[in-house]
Formats: structure tokens, sequence, C-alpha cells
């Protein structure tokens, strides 16, 4: 997360922006601008409008994994049973 608030920092400085006008523009407060550039935590709502102030929305699909299988081979791959079920008989005693 440090990583990431460093880069908004970086980035807000580049376009000599104050954390005030960051927070009035993406209708946050300001120590919500300040966690997030500390690494401190935000919230992804947070993190989306100050990429939006920032001009940066496009660092989002960064921070997805990439797809390394597709839905159906997962299902191709499932796992063979490994034990049978109960009977539910009721004269079992069970």
């Amino acid at each position: 997360m440090q990583k990431l608030g460093d880069q908004i920092r970086a980035q807000r400085l580049r376009l000599n922006l104050e954390q005030v006008t960051v927070a009035g523009r993406a209708d946050i407060s300001v120590t919500a601008v300040k966690h997030l550039e500390s690494g401190q935590g935000a919230t992804i709502k947070t993190l989306i409008k100050v990429l939006k102030v920032l001009g940066r929305v496009e660092w989002l699909s960064t921070l997805a994994p990439p797809i390394t299988i597709s839905p159906m081979q997962m299902l191709s791959l499932k796992t063979q049973r490994q034990r049978a079920r109960k009977k539910s008989d009721a004269g079992e005693g069970y």
C-alpha cells in the first residue's frame, strides 16, 4: 500500500496540486488523502476518486491479478469425489 501511496503523492506533486485541492475535487477529507499517500489505507471509493482527480484511473487495471486459467478449465480440473455419502436409512441406528 505504501508504494501506491508514494506513486499517488508523486503524481499529485507533478500536477502541482496540494492535498487540500485534491481532497476538495475528490469530495473527500484531507485526512483521507493523507492516509492514502502514507499507505495507512483507504477505501476503494476514496482511491478511485483520487485517481480520477489525478487523471490516473488506468492505474486500477494494474491492481487486478492476471487471469491465468479460464472458468471452463477450472471445471475440467475439478477433483473426483474421495468419499461416499452417508446413507440416511432410519433403521441403521445413527
